[in-house]
């Protein structure tokens, strides 16, 4: 199984000695889940091409400092890449910036969020996992989010100011969420430490932990597993 991640915004320069990036995080998480998986990262923010849709089994869109709706060179290839994707039904995830940018292309809307930026640890009601409706906490970092909601879509993940916080397709083996299921606790509070006073955000901390279920969500989407019901 080969799966293609498509970088599309790097860590912050003062944490990549540490940290790397956000594909180097989601292949070390992802590779225990997926032991049969070859990964490869393709840097659309670095520019290089897109390849063809079916190059890979499933693909992933992680983060990015950039706006769906910022005017780069890469933003409208991607949108249309993510429809041939959605077209020949190849597993694909995104999270955060790759979760709004598949809503985008496929049908939704994206806006800065009004209740301003969140960074910290969030709690989601969610129906992904079985068993019913749950609340989960999860690592955000957003500024962005879903407005409007796609065609063909189930929300699966939410909270009272993020009503679109985790999307399930119904005519494609897609998911994507808000939250950063890739993000360590260490990594997360770095992360406030760089942002300083913005990272301010009443209701949500550093500190909460959480089990790893959206990695593993994540993971079932590559493989296609969704579709036959496991998340």
């Amino acid at each position: 199984m080969k799966i293609g991640i498509i970088e599309c915004g790097p860590v912050p320069g003062v944490l990549q000695a540490k940290y790397v990036s956000y594909p180097a995080m989601f292949e070390a998480q992802l590779r225990p889940l997926l032991p049969n998986a070859a990964f490869t990262t393709i840097s659309v923010v670095n520019g290089e091409p897109l390849p063809a849709p079916d190059a890979c089994d499933a693909w992933l869109i992680p983060g990015s400092r950039h706006g769906v709706y910022d005017p780069l060179p890469w933003i409208e290839p991607l949108k249309a890449f993510i429809r041939e994707v959605a077209r020949l039904k190849r597993p694909m995830a995104g999270v955060c910036f790759g979760h709004q940018i598949i809503a985008e292309a496929l049908g939704g809307k994206v806006e800065k969020a009004a209740i301003g930026f969140r960074i910290g640890m969030e709690q989601y009601e969610t129906t992904l996992g079985g068993n019913g409706p749950r609340n989960v906490t999860m690592p955000a970092f957003h500024q962005d989010q879903i407005v409007v909601q796609p065609p063909n879509s189930d929300v699966v993940a939410s909270t009272a100011a993020c009503t679109f916080a985790a999307l399930r397709y119904r005519d494609a083996p897609i998911l994507s969420v808000q939250f950063h299921p890739e993000f360590s606790m260490d990594y997360l509070a770095d992360l406030i430490d760089c942002m300083g006073q913005q990272a301010a955000q009443p209701g949500l901390s550093a500190g909460a932990a959480y089990d790893g279920a959206g990695m593993r969500w994540i993971a079932a989407a590559l493989a296609g597993e969704m579709m036959t019901g496991l998340i």
